[in-house]
């Protein structure tokens, strides 16, 4: 499958792709070059995800045939372009992978998750007292999944050596629940202390999030 979604606006490209490929399938539409260093793994899922992130990404930048740019990663994990075209921030979930492209030098955050009433369960362990859960379809967990989605995507953008706590080091400030919409957010684990704007969609499938850039302090 091609698509899934793709979003974007003026600096930012996101592609949604879902998995319905067989590795084989992806093997023969990446150039060798591009698909050299899968064998590291030995869950076909991971295998699975690992080729259709760089599916995706040759596909959003029109480069299905030259192959470039390859992914490299940081000490920290975060990935990035080796051409330094872009700066990326990848992430997947059951089923789906998502890339987000945005101009180099920015520290892009994206996030995906899947629906799941686990969260509910788990909420203690990242929602501070002064975040709203609102109910939305009578319901908290679209809400829960939001604030851990956007604290996961806030997390990759920091991009901190050190440890991020989610309930002492990122807050998402009250929003309304809707089927998309934005949110201010804040990180305490810099000096600086920045503010974000983050925006997120609820698809069938799964939750989506991500940072669409720093607000001044």
């Amino acid at each position: 499958m091609a698509f899934y979604a793709q979003l974007a606006d003026a600096d930012t490209l996101i592609g949604i792709w879902k998995m319905e490929e067989e590795e084989a399938e992806l093997l023969a539409r990446l150039p060798q070059a591009v698909s050299e260093g899968v064998e590291q793994y030995k869950a076909t899922h991971r295998r699975l995800e690992w080729l259709s992130v760089r599916l995706l990404l040759l596909t959003l930048l029109h480069r299905e045939e030259s192959g470039e740019p390859l992914i490299g990663y940081l000490p920290s994990g975060a990935p990035y372009l080796l051409d330094g075209s872009k700066a990326i921030s990848i992430s997947h979930t059951k089923g789906y992978v998502a890339v987000m492209l945005t101009p180099p030098g920015q520290k892009p955050g994206l996030d995906i998750e899947q629906w799941g009433e686990r969260v509910c369960k788990v909420a203690s362990r990242f929602m501070r007292k002064d975040e709203i859960t609102p109910s939305y379809h009578h319901s908290p967990v679209a809400s829960l999944l939001v604030h851990w989605s956007a604290k996961e995507a806030l997390y990759k953008a920091l991009d901190e050596q050190e440890a991020v706590d989610f309930k002492a080091h990122l807050r998402l400030f009250p929003f309304a629940m809707a089927a998309e919409g934005e949110m201010e957010a804040q990180e305490y684990r810099s000096k600086a202390q920045r503010r974000y704007r983050m925006a997120y969609r609820l698809y069938p499938d799964f939750v989506l999030t991500w940072v669409k850039g720093p607000w001044p302090v």
